[in-house]
């Protein structure tokens, strides 16, 4: 019922429940013929929605002003859903460490859910555009690979894609959006006295919060975004190696 009334009556919610179920379906079915194929159509369809309620905005009003209005109550659904995606390197579903995607996940929702959401003046910004449209970019890059990895039919480009495109989308998405967006955000912040009433129990306030969030924020940015370099060379690394042992071999008369 809170989700429901936070997206308020213009129908967007029932409009994503019906691709949910159409997309789980649809997984559903695969899973039926490959069974080590996650149910994760649903969510790319959802994140390619917005990337396209993001772009067609922009698109139609020379503007983007727009970009919370067009698709910001979708992704921050989106992103409250990919909780899943930690419990899923928890039990050991996705072959994965937990604690760097607990980091990113814990952090793009601090973001989104806390901060965007909850301060309308901040919602024009052009960093949550860039936000926003490096977030639903990589993943729309993301889900596709790793379903055709799991059937083994993935196009090597798109392998490359994958672990290639981070290294210009994540310093966007985190550093020129994120932080710079918390950064205009701390006067409002301060001045509403955001969340005081769960900080007000607390030795320090949300303001105070979010300034050492923001000091130790290329620290983590920075750990993170060297394991995605660890991850690269592994899977492009051994992609290479597998594709030269592979090779023609020479006959021997």
């Amino acid at each position: 019922m809170l989700l429901y009334s936070s997206m308020g009556a213009n129908g967007s919610f029932q409009q994503f429940q019906w691709v949910v179920w159409q997309q789980y379906i649809f997984s559903l079915t695969i899973r039926f013929r490959q069974a080590d194929v996650p149910p994760k159509h649903a969510i790319w369809y959802c994140r390619t929605v917005a990337l396209i309620k993001l772009l067609t905005n922009v698109s139609s009003t020379k503007s983007i002003d727009g970009t919370y209005d067009a698709a910001g109550q979708l992704i921050c659904l989106l992103q409250l859903f990919s909780v899943m995606e930690v419990f899923h390197g928890a039990i050991g579903i996705v072959p994965t460490k937990v604690l760097p995607v607990l980091m990113q996940w814990g952090g793009r929702t601090h973001f989104v859910a806390a901060i965007v959401c909850q301060i309308p003046e901040v919602q024009k910004l052009p960093t949550v555009f860039m936000t926003f449209a490096a977030w639903s970019l990589s993943e729309v890059i993301r889900y596709p690979q790793y379903a055709l990895n799991a059937v083994g039919h993935c196009p090597g480009w798109l392998t490359w894609l994958r672990y290639s495109a981070f290294v210009v989308l994540y310093p966007i998405g985190a550093i020129f959006g994120e932080v710079l967006t918390m950064y205009h955000a701390l006067p409002y912040i301060k001045k509403k006295h955001l969340y005081g009433n769960l900080f007000d129990k607390l030795p320090f306030s949300y303001y105070s919060f979010v300034m050492a969030l923001l000091a130790c924020y290329p620290f983590l940015w920075m750990m993170l975004y060297m394991y995605m370099f660890k991850q690269r060379k592994s899977k492009l690394g051994r992609r290479g190696e597998r594709k030269h042992h592979s090779g023609p071999k020479r006959r021997v008369d």
